[in-house]
Order: structure tokens, then sequence, then C-alpha cells
């Protein structure tokens, strides 16, 4: 297929807070190093429910019309000049940053820190609620035959699961707590116990999705308030904190012991969160952020297609482009709405 055979294509727009249209535009021709990939699943994550109910998250603010979606899987469709690893035809998963590759970050291998990354669905750069997108070859990964495309999609939350387990060093034998059972608390859970993790605890406030923790991996979980977390946690060595509440980052500090390791990685609505910073100190705990990944897709793609992370479990509903607000809302009205996910071309 080339794309003068491909007139327009569907996408669905964000163009005001709450609300979604379905838009026809041109179908775009790939540049050098470029890829044209027809998009097959996409999973919605709660950075998409952020910008379509308040049009911001943080600093990123929707200024004009933004296509929405960022965990995504295609099949390439055409090449643009100078493409050579990648054919047509080839179901690939898309990491959907691309940095720059000249900055300190990037020279240095943190390109996940680079300042100038076009990223899928961070304003002003559209997404991939669409059914063709363009993409660099450099950041497209051809997809197994053990895995399907809503699993390809969802390879980009599992990265963030990844990249907390590298930066807390979770390893064999580790007792390990998890704040919020989201999907990438859900998943760093999974990859906590595929790192060798003794123990995993994962606790919530919505008992309905600790089952499905049990399945992903979790060994205890616990529903109650910040004392039921600090029991449960006991002296564990890392913290993962994927819930994004200031009360839970507290709680989950209190839970570990000496020398411990914790990773924020959920994002909170103030900017300014309160720390038990003489517990951090007296502890010698480790206290770290993260942002996004790097070099995680390989290790991800891994994980999924041995079967020790079963990301199709997490999927919970498909929906077509006419059906992205809906994909958008369901969580707000069913706790067990982990992940929608988004079929452009159905």
């Amino acid at each position: 297929m080339s794309t003068a055979e491909l007139a327009a294509m569907e996408v669905a727009v964000l163009v005001a807070p709450g609300e979604i249209r379905v838009e026809e535009r041109p179908v775009p021709v790939p540049g050098p190093g470029q890829v044209l990939i027809e998009v097959s699943a996409v999973g919605v994550c709660g950075s998409d429910v952020h910008y379509f109910r308040e049009g911001r998250i943080g600093d990123f603010v929707v200024e004009k019309p933004l296509v929405l979606g960022h965990e995504a899987s295609g099949v390439v469709r055409a090449l643009g000049a100078g493409v050579s690893r990648l054919e047509r035809g080839q179901r690939v998963a898309m990491e959907p940053g691309v940095p720059c590759r000249r900055c300190r970050a990037c020279r240095s291998g943190k390109y996940n820190l680079c300042p100038d990354v076009r990223f899928f669905a961070t304003p002003p750069i559209d997404g991939t609620f669409a059914r063709y997108v363009l993409h660099d070859e450099d950041f497209c990964y051809p997809l197994p035959r053990e895995l399907s495309d809503d699993a390809g999609a969802l390879l980009e939350p599992l990265s963030v699961g990844v990249w907390a387990a590298w930066k807390a060093r979770v390893s064999i034998g580790d007792r390990v707590l998890v704040t919020g059972a989201g999907p990438i608390g859900l998943l760093a859970a999974a990859v906590a116990r595929s790192a060798g993790a003794r123990e995993v605890i994962v606790s919530d406030t919505q008992e309905a999705r600790l089952e499905l923790a049990k399945r992903m991996g979790a060994t205890t979980v616990v529903s109650g308030g910040s004392s039921d977390l600090v029991a449960a946690g006991d002296g564990a060595d890392v913290l993962v904190e994927c819930s994004g509440s200031p009360a839970a980052l507290a709680a989950g500090l209190r839970a570990l012991g000496p020398g411990a390791r914790a990773v924020v990685v959920g994002m909170s609505a103030e900017s300014l969160v309160p720390v038990p910073l003489a517990l951090v100190q007296r502890q010698e705990v480790e206290l770290t952020g993260t942002f996004r990944y790097a070099n995680t897709y390989p290790t991800a793609m891994a994980l999924a297609a041995s079967g020790e992370v079963r990301l199709d479990e997490l999927v919970t509903g498909h929906y077509g482009l006419a059906q992205v607000a809906e994909a958008l809302s369901v969580g707000q009205k069913e706790p067990l709405a982990v992940k929608p996910v988004v079929l452009p071309g159905s």
C-alpha cells in the first residue's frame, strides 16, 4: 500500500475539555527515517483522562485541538527514505517519545529526560487515536507472534513498571510495597515479582482491583488506611508509589526498613508534597522520582512474550474512534475498567 492510495483518515480530536470530535484529515507521508503505521490498538492512559477532563497536566496545557493516545501498536504500511530495519506489513509496538539525540541527557543515555522530546499526545504533539500515524523507525519494535495487538500497545505502561524496578534495584528476596493498583501499579507488581521479589504487597482504596493485583503477582493486598499499609509493609526493602497520593507516599515511606529504596511513579495533583524528611535521613532511605523510561522496550517485550507478565489480562474493553469519549470516561464509573483499549480501525 502506498500513501498515494490513501486519501484521508479519521482521527478522534480533543477540541475542549470533555469534548471529543471525530474528524477527517489527510494521511501523512513519511519523511526520512519515518514509517507510516496503521494503528491497531491504543491503550487509554491516565494522562489521556487528565487532558480530557481538565485540559492540562501541570505545565502541559492543551491550547489547541489535540489527538490523545500514546500507548500504541500497529502495522507498517509505508516507508520513508533511508528506512532499512522495518518492512511493510510488519507489526510493531511504538515507543511514543522521540528524543533529539543531541542534548546532554540523550548523549548520556538518559533520553527520557531530553527537554526536546516529541512525545505522542503531549501538547502540542498529536497522539495515536487515529487510523494512521507517522513514527521514527528507531522507536518502532517488531512484535513477536506471541503478543496480541493489545499487548503490543501495553508494552508502554509495562515499560514504566520496568523502569521503576530498575530505579529501585528490585532483586531476589526483596519485600516490595506497591501503593496504587491502577495499571501502572499492577504492572510494577508484576515486574517486581518476575525480578525475584519474595513478597509483593499491593495497596489500594478500591478493593475491587485487589483481586486483579493478586493475578498480576501480588502476594499480599491491603485495602485499609495508612496504619494498615504501614503494618503490612513492616520494614519493606522497596516502595513503588504509583497512586499519586501524598498520604500513600508518607505511609509507604513509614513502612520501609533501614536503607530501603523508594521510587515515586504516580503523579500528584499537587506540585509540593510533604515528605517525612527526618525518617528518610534516619533510615537512610533512597528516594527518587521517575519520568517515563529509557531503553526498556526490549525487556518489556521479553517479559510479555515469555508469559511472565500477562498484559491481555489488563484489558477491560474495546472501543472505536467514535467511542473515544466513552473510553476516556468509563474508569470514573466502573472501578474494574482498568485498561480500555481503542481500536482505530474498528
